[in-house]
């Protein structure tokens, strides 16, 4: 890395980054409930946590709400990505409301085991960030017997009612390293805990983070594109400054500071999982303004997942072009 450079010189883009088959099935169901109903369709919370995609459906005609109290009736609500609890999903139902669910299908995984383990007589641990609604929804899924854990220190302060028969899951957008310390926390204290049979944190949570251990040495600073809110583009950032490199999240290239590249010759650049690729292009416009001239991808996984949408989303006999596609947002490569 050429001291001499006093600017950025080349940009290395993480392989895989972006949109994952669960952020790319949620933003479907509610573009195709746009086309097939028409404005507006109501949804509840944030269908991802990306500043750029929840005002794009904005303009489209979704109008995003917390309170189920402020969808008229009769309308269409979609559940966003992260899921809900049964009390949402209850009050929904009794509200006579048309109902999608884009809830993640790794996120109803670990509700069916809950569901599953409970009727077995079984108490939680869950492992995740208290206020995040993937885990409300999770813990949302019984009355009471789900233990929240943060961190290390908060498995000494919990008391399941017994241990015989007590089960670990985790909010699938955690940071790897951290869960599994956690977990083994977890094992140190109650050696008969169950641990989930898969585990639960995604494919693309784990792809990502694998590809930031793998860029992160070879760069003098990492950009991840994500907004605020998003859990795993979060995690990103912090596993690259954990690893020692100079790490920055940004929601799109407005943000960017030219002094962050001072000095800094070789840029990794990726994404999170709910961040759409016209923003990383547009990361790497501004980025070669302040000096990069080649860009080169990592070698990495290639995703081709993709989960089924619900039941009465299909586009019409005119078979109309959603607004939201491939060529503007990158679906899985």
């Amino acid at each position: 890395m050429n001291a001499a450079n006093t600017g950025p010189q080349e940009i290395l883009l993480a392989e895989p980054r972006g949109f994952c088959a669960g952020v790319d099935r949620a933003i479907e169901i509610v573009e195709r409930a746009l086309s097939k109903f028409g404005a507006p369709i109501y949804v509840r919370h944030e269908i991802v946590h990306n500043t750029y995609v929840v005002n794009d459906l904005k303009t489209k005609g979704a109008i995003f709400i917390e309170a189920l109290s402020d969808v008229p009736p009769g309308a269409t609500l979609v559940f966003s990505a992260h899921g809900v609890s049964r009390a949402v999903q209850q009050e929904a139902t009794a509200r006579g409301f048309q109902i999608f669910d884009a809830t993640c299908p790794l996120v109803t995984k670990v509700h069916v085991e809950v569901a599953k383990l409970h009727k077995e007589g079984y108490e939680f641990i869950m492992i995740g960030h208290k206020g995040h609604p993937e885990v409300e929804g999770t813990m949302g899924q019984l009355d009471s017997g789900i233990h929240l854990v943060e961190g290390v220190a908060d498995v000494a302060r919990i008391s399941p009612l017994q241990t015989e028969r007590l089960a670990v899951v985790t909010q699938t957008t955690l940071s790897v390293d951290d869960a599994a310390e956690i977990s083994a926390a977890i094992k140190a204290r109650f050696p008969q805990v169950r641990s989930p049979k898969q585990q639960d944190i995604c494919y693309a949570t784990q792809n990502r983070q694998d590809a930031v251990k793998l860029l992160s040495p070879q760069v003098d600073i990492l950009i991840v594109v994500g907004s605020p809110t998003s859990s795993n583009s979060n995690r990103l950032r912090e596993l690259a400054a954990k690893l020692g490199t100079a790490a920055y999240m940004v929601d799109d290239a407005s943000e960017l500071r030219e002094e962050w590249f001072e000095g800094k010759s070789r840029v990794g650049l990726t994404a999170g999982a709910s961040a759409p690729e016209v923003l990383v292009k547009q990361v790497i416009d501004r980025i070669k303004s302040l000096g990069a001239v080649s860009v080169r991808k990592m070698s990495g996984i290639e995703e081709t997942l993709k989960f089924p949408l619900p039941k009465g989303l299909k586009i019409d006999a005119q078979g109309h072009r959603l607004a939201l596609g491939s060529s503007q947002l990158h679906h899985l490569s």
